[in-house]
């Protein structure tokens, strides 16, 4: 017997604008005998349903199990009130066009994903139109983010809008049982975009524009290709010169490259892969996943990444990528080539000068990378947003560790728990934020009701052209999803662009003539921010979680109470931090110049151990060594006026375990010949490499101690390393026994808190055999450790941390005086 009919209108949220999420439902309906419509509003999707209320039933339950990438987050019953009349008797079930209201956007903007397999069997079909079509994609892949302009996610409100559909695709979109049906960003040869090779003769080819781009590879040059979210600048992986070409011109002496490899058939020889890592290779995401470099890619691909025990590789993802490696094949019909190894190795390194912007448009790809590179391979699709390439490492138990999120990860979002004790209305109120990050590897993070969006990877805002990018990012994101912030939050350091900006943004609002005051700012220590951002992807839905133990582990923070932090041991709920122990704490030689020559670190490890008349010696070849020496000696560091301490003179004491690493790798000159690290972390890197090339090592037998006021003691530990002449050995012992100390630190902690949970956090994590060594360590003395899984551990996942604690701090409409309480 057929149930009762009844009228049902449903409001969908979640990733579900231009995946393919309403063709799918017009098809469920459809085959359930409902009438009604579908369409996109600024919230999410709307279903309006006619039928048999078991039939209603059964399509909301499905509305969960949509196909990927679509995302179901939530699904409302709505009131049947709404303007609209019920649909008619016996009309068909539609898709309408899209609302766009006044309202916030809930609509989650899809992330840009790689080209799926059902695509690529088209690409490689020579009956098939879209052979060899550098733009193919569909519902399950392709651009999204980098071509939106506005929401909801329509045709005409991205950069495919100049490219009226030709009457093949037109049907195709119309077509009820073709999978592009409805489909906003379809494309074929006929419709565009176009592709083009220009020569930096100015001479275009037109015609086989792929063909003519590998030639320019093959002859050792190098070609800007501009991709998903900006261009690349890319050579051939297996020709020294051409690396070493890239580099000079780049003016990036040893940091390391991308590869990119045809298939993981094709990794073996140059990088050893575990299941875990493959599976994230070949994800929709195509991250750039860190493998263990092999002998023969040292031996080969020397330039690519010296001295390091790490290779950054990644899948093509973009069609153009595909066709290269094609074209390198001979052009074979189907894709049992792709099954293959491929002898072709690809640096894919971002298209930019040093220290500048990603290009994302075709002029200035001309004028900025004119000296970079030798060809630009160019198409007439914009890309209106930034988006780089994302970069992971993948954990024993096949978890990520983020180094950046960006493409195929940003801007999806984090849920957040709604208020205690509170109900779906107020979640939908709660506060939003505006919070701007640190210094370095720049994100921005805007809350909106339960959920947290942070940006692509921006870059280090040390650059002019990087802050005005970043400037505009943060101008237009609450624009974008019409969220006005309650509230902006930053970083404690005054001199930070980001702290700058964000004072001048919640003061901009503030107008005597209207009465509006100020918005408010919410300062977040810097250690406070990296351990809220792993609490914002771990706690319960409804935010209910008591304190937990925060290991913070970085290069540098500034504390609540002026010192440059990075080796923190904290107790954290909610917006509140108190700083329970930190490391022995370290004279920073010469301030920032410390941070750049570890061998500055060193000697200071070395005067605090007693052994100060050692640091001539050692760094016998550097000229300032004994002038570091004499000064340490006399209590003072250089440029000290007389009588004044190291502290007042700004050559200030750290906490910071990254300098630690640098100490380490000064006494064990890891950087030799050089005495200066060429890119950010570099002498961390290589102590690294040093101690996987070694293999596990046991910790030193009483390698530290720790006081009664919770100070972790490495002395003991720094004493014997600096007596090593082994560096391999001395490096592997070295992580081993931190990653103890450091655990059992924590674990005290925890006993003397009655606290079962720690948080570790911190750009250190990105060292694989701490981290690793670190978890296991803890995890085995029977505590629950959460880590760093969505977002990055370094300062990339700063700005969700300061959001987390503003939220928080709003929510309970505290006032916003300093929570800290120091030690």
């Amino acid at each position: 017997m057929a149930g009762a009919a009844m009228h049902r209108r449903l409001a969908v949220r979640g990733q579900v604008q231009g995946v393919g999420f309403r063709p799918w439902v017009w098809q469920q309906a459809t085959a359930l005998g409902l009438i009604g419509w579908v369409r996109n509003t600024s919230f999410g999707v709307e279903i309006d349903l006619h039928g048999d209320a078991p039939l209603l039933d059964t399509l909301q339950e499905r509305l969960w199990q949509a196909p990927s990438p679509a995302r179901v987050e939530q699904v409302d019953v709505l009131t049947a009130t709404a303007p609209e009349p019920p649909a008619a008797p016996g009309k068909p079930f539609e898709i309408q066009a899209s609302v766009n209201t006044a309202h916030p956007h809930m609509a989650t903007i899809g992330a840009d994903l790689g080209v799926c397999a059902r695509c690529l069997s088209e690409l490689f079909n020579l009956g098939n139109r879209r052979w060899r079509h550098a733009f193919i994609n569909c519902p399950q892949c392709g651009p999204r983010y980098t071509v939106t302009r506005s929401l909801p996610f329509d045709r005409g409100h991205t950069s495919l809008a100049r490219f009226l559909p030709c009457p093949a695709c037109e049907a195709e979109y119309k077509q009820g049982a073709d999978r592009r049906f409805h489909h906003q960003t379809n494309t074929c040869p006929e419709c565009g975009p176009r592709l083009w090779l220009k020569q930096t003769d100015g001479s275009l080819d037109e015609q086989d524009p792929i063909a003519a781009g590998l030639k320019l590879l093959q002859e050792g040059g190098i070609l800007a290709v501009k991709g998903l979210g900006g261009f690349h600048l890319v050579c051939d992986a297996r020709q020294p010169d051409a690396v070493a070409r890239l580099r000079q011109r780049k003016r990036r002496d040893a940091k390391p490259l991308a590869v990119m490899m045809a298939n993981p058939a094709s990794i073996p020889p140059w990088a050893s892969m575990t299941p875990h890592e493959q599976r994230w290779l070949q994800s929709a995401e195509r991250p750039i996943v860190l493998l263990a470099q092999s002998e023969r890619a040292r031996r080969e691909m020397p330039g690519v990444a010296p001295d390091l025990a790490w290779l950054g590789v990644m899948l093509p993802y973009t069609p153009i990528h595909f066709l290269l490696f094609h074209e390198a094949a001979g052009r074979p019909a189907g894709t049992d080539w792709l099954t293959r190894p491929r002898e072709m190795v690809l640096v894919v390194t971002s298209g930019n000068a040093s220290g500048s912007p990603l290009v994302i448009d075709n002029e200035t790809a001309q004028l900025e990378l004119a000296e970079l590179a030798d060809g630009w391979l160019l198409h007439d699709r914009d890309i209106l947003a930034r988006n780089d390439d994302s970069v992971l490492r993948v954990r024993p138990d096949g978890s990520a560790c983020f180094i950046r999120r960006s493409r195929g990860y940003a801007p999806m979002p984090v849920a957040l728990p709604t208020r205690p004790g509170k109900g779906q209305d107020e979640q939908q109120i709660a506060p939003s934020v505006l919070a701007m990050g640190a210094l370095l590897k720049s994100t921005l993070c805007i809350t909106q009701g339960d959920r947290a969006m942070v940006s692509p990877h921006v870059g280090d805002l040390d650059s002019v052209d990087t802050r005005v990018v970043f400037t505009r990012m943060a101008d237009i994101w609450p624009g974008w999803l019409r969220t006005q912030p309650d509230a902006l939050a930053c970083d404690l350091h005054p001199d930070f662009f980001s702290t700058i900006l964000a004072a001048h943004m919640a003061h901009s609002r503030a107008s005597t003539a209207s009465g509006v005051q100020a918005l408010p700012l919410i300062q977040v220590q810097h250690h406070h921010a990296h351990v809220a951002a792993v609490l914002a992807e771990h706690v319960d839905e409804k935010g209910v979680h008591g304190p937990v133990i925060g290991l913070a582990l970085d290069g540098h923070g500034l504390g609540s109470d002026g010192m440059v932090w990075g080796g923190e041991l904290l107790a954290v709920q909610e917006d509140l931090c108190e700083r329970l122990g930190h490391l022995w704490p370290l004279v920073m030689p010469g301030g920032d110049a410390a941070v750049r020559e570890p061998w500055r670190m060193a000697a200071s490890l070395l005067h605090a151990l007693g052994r100060t008349q050692e640091i001539s010696v050692r760094f016998a070849s550097i000229q300032q060594s004994g002038l570091l020496q004499q000064w340490l000696q006399q209590g003072s560091t250089p440029g000290a006026a007389a009588g004044q301490s190291p502290i007042a003179h700004g050559h200030a004491q750290t906490t910071s375990l990254g300098r630690l690493f640098d100490a380490a790798a000064g006494l064990l000159d890891v950087l030799a010949p050089y005495t200066q690290s060429r890119f950010e972390a570099e002498a961390a890197m290589r102590l690294e490499s040093l101690a996987s090339a070694h293999g596990p090592a046991e910790p030193l037998k009483g390698g530290w101690q720790i006081t009664d006021d919770l100070v972790l003691d490495w002395r003991p530990l720094m004493n014997w390393l600096a007596d090593q002449h082994d560096a391999a050995h001395a490096a592997a012992v070295f992580h081993a026994t931190m990653a103890t100390a450091l655990a059992d630190w924590a674990a005290q902690a925890c006993a003397r808190r009655g606290v079962n949970t720690v948080v570790l956090s911190g750009g250190c994590l990105a060292n694989r055999l701490l981290d690793d060594a670190l978890y296991s360590n803890l995890v085995v003395q029977g505590l629950q450790v959460w880590r760093p899984a969505q977002y990055p551990c370094g300062d990339g996942g700063l700005s969700l941390g300061q959001a987390w604690v503003a939220r928080q701090r709003l929510i309970k409409q505290a006032p916003c005086a300093s929570p800290y309480q120091p030690a």
